[in-house]
């Protein structure tokens, strides 16, 4: 092989001519888990902040679900974990209520 800057003969391997200094191929790194936004791990931290936070989660999700696939699931399911859970509280908080209610009024009359 030939540097297509200097005209020298190199090694085949190199990367770099070693006569002239001029790069002669590309350089290709590969992590399929890192990326310019971090390492998408999917931690059970973001799935936490999901539910404590369910706005912050569904905002992550949305913002992550194409470059963070995996944090982005994370935040999503504790988002949703944390709405599921607040209406079943919700819904056994109002029949609790409604019982409560109906049985002191009947105790009165």
């Amino acid at each position: 092989m030939y540097c297509k800057n200097c005209g020298k003969e190199v090694d085949e391997k190199a990367v770099v001519c070693p006569h002239c200094g001029v790069q002669l191929k590309e350089l290709k790194v590969e992590n399929s888990n890192r990326d310019d936004y971090g390492v998408d791990t999917g931690s059970i931290g973001w799935g936490f902040l999901g539910f404590f936070f369910p706005i912050v989660g569904l905002i992550l999700f949305l913002i992550w679900k194409d470059i963070k696939p995996k944090t982005a699931k994370m935040a999503g399911k504790g988002a949703l974990i944390s709405v599921i859970v607040e209406f079943v509280v919700g819904i056994v908080f109002g029949i609790l209520t409604s019982v409560g209610i109906i049985s002191t009024a009947w105790l009165l009359s």
